[in-house]
């Protein structure tokens, strides 16, 4: 894992589901960027390129995702549970998934390049906010998904974040 990050409490604890709300943050994130993929017609030059209709394009698309979804809970764990700051993360963790899947994949490998003109900008465009949505619907994903140590889904509290340690009022009385 990250090392420098330890110090800061980067590994989720036995009560949180990183790889899970990950999962369900790339669900929530897919919607608008499969409309973006729509709108600047990626999806149809993904299906034509592999001789598959855009449904099929989609549901790869989507399924790419959900990966890509787990890997950003799994990498960053609690790192990205910041509201204030995951879109930061999420939309870099976008980029670098552009840079590394579609790029190669699409680009250099083949022949001639896949997608060019609009179709290239789009799936730039989806990623990047593929990766903001993600970002930003990570933490609330975490903590509608936390448990209790009995293994029972617990409530999202307000007391939790970065906030909640400087906050007087939740501090414990000894």
């Amino acid at each position: 894992m990250l090392k420098i990050l330890q110090a800061h409490g980067l590994d989720a604890g036995p009560t949180q589901r990183p790889l899970l709300a990950g999962m369900t943050a790339s669900i929530i994130a897919d919607m608008p960027a499969l409309g973006l993929l729509k709108a600047f017609g990626s999806l149809d030059a993904l299906g034509q390129a592999a001789h598959f209709s855009v449904i099929i394009a989609a549901l790869a698309y989507i399924g790419m995702m959900l990966l890509g979804g787990l890997l950003y809970g799994w990498l960053f764990q609690r790192a990205a549970n910041d509201p204030w700051g995951g879109w930061l993360f999420g939309m870099a963790f976008g980029f670098v998934l552009w840079m590394l899947g579609p790029i190669p994949l699409l680009q250099w490998l083949p022949k001639q390049p896949i997608l060019i003109g609009y179709p290239a900008v789009g799936l730039l465009l989806g990623e990047l906010l593929w990766g903001l949505v993600l970002g930003i619907a990570f933490p609330f994903a975490h903590r509608a998904l936390r448990v209790s140590l009995d293994g029972r889904l617990v409530a999202p509290m307000a007391s939790t974040g970065p906030k909640a340690a400087c906050d007087p009022h939740l501090m414990r009385r000894s």
